[in-house]
This record gives C-alpha cells, structure tokens and sequence, in this order.
C-alpha cells in the first residue's frame, strides 16, 4: 500500500475570524523567535491566535497575545504563555507594515502560524483595514449565498 503523502504545511492555529472582521489587503510569512519549550507545546497544536495582533517595538514588529499553552513536561523551565515573540522579517518588510498601522490606519493581523516543509514554526501575517458592519454583513450573505449554490448544484446533478 502506497504511503500517503504528507501535507506541505501543517496547520497548528487559525484565525478564521481575521478575515471576517478585517479587509486583508497584503499577506507575507513571518518567522518566529520562540523558546524550546514553545516550540514543543506548538507541534501539540494547542494555540490561539484569535485575539493575537502583531505590532511594532522599537525598530522590530513582535506578536501580542498570541497563547501557546505551556509545555506539561518542561517543569520550571516553561514560558510565559502570552509573551510578546518577536517576528523574524526583512527590514523592508517591517518598516512596510509599522508604516501602514501608524500612517493608514491598517493593521498587522496573524492569519495562521504552521510549521513549514523544513519544520520551523511561521507565522502567515495578513495588512487588513476593519470591515464596518454593513460590509460584515455582505461577507455572510455572499457565503451563505456561495453555499446554497453548491447545494443546489449537488441536488441537480
């Protein structure tokens, strides 16, 4: 029997609100500086990022509360669980996105953070303006919408 193959990415947190509540305009992968024992309790696969937003601090942009649970057998070695983690990019990148919070009023939202082919753990960063209410509402009306077709089209044929 042929072995299945695995997935490019594994996904370990997922925003899915983000692109509900926000407009993403542009999005990059970010790495992230994480400590060992972060790292061990993220391929565990319990983290959430839903209320997380990345920022900037002096001349770096770090990610804000974003919770990695702490790692059960590390002992006192472990990790504050909502520390800020610092966001490995290029300074083009960086001065990019701390530009477009502080002149545009957009803001730096983590879509998903997985651990690549290679097995380092990033961070898919989204550039989102807030939707106000009345666009909230067409996003779920053109779902809904999108959903009654594919039934739709199902029951046809």
């Amino acid at each position: 029997m042929a072995k299945k193959p695995e997935p490019k990415n594994r996904v370990v947190a997922d925003n899915r609100k983000a692109r509900f509540n926000y407009e993403i305009t542009d999005t990059v992968e970010a790495g992230i500086a994480l400590t060992g024992t972060e790292v061990k309790s993220l391929r565990g696969g319990k983290a959430t990022i839903g209320e997380a937003f990345a920022g900037p601090s002096g001349n770096d942009l770090l990610l804000f509360n974003a919770y990695i649970p702490e790692y059960l057998e590390a002992n006192r070695f472990n990790h504050d669980t909502k520390r800020p983690r610092r966001l490995l990019l290029h300074r083009r990148q960086i001065d990019k996105f701390i530009g477009a919070t502080q002149r545009e009023g957009y803001t730096v939202v983590p879509l998903k953070i997985y651990f690549n082919e290679r097995g380092r753990a990033k961070v898919e960063l989204g550039l989102g303006r807030g939707k106000k209410l009345h666009d909230k509402r067409e996003t779920a009306k053109e779902r809904d919408w999108q959903r009654d077709k594919a039934r739709l089209m199902r029951a046809k044929g």
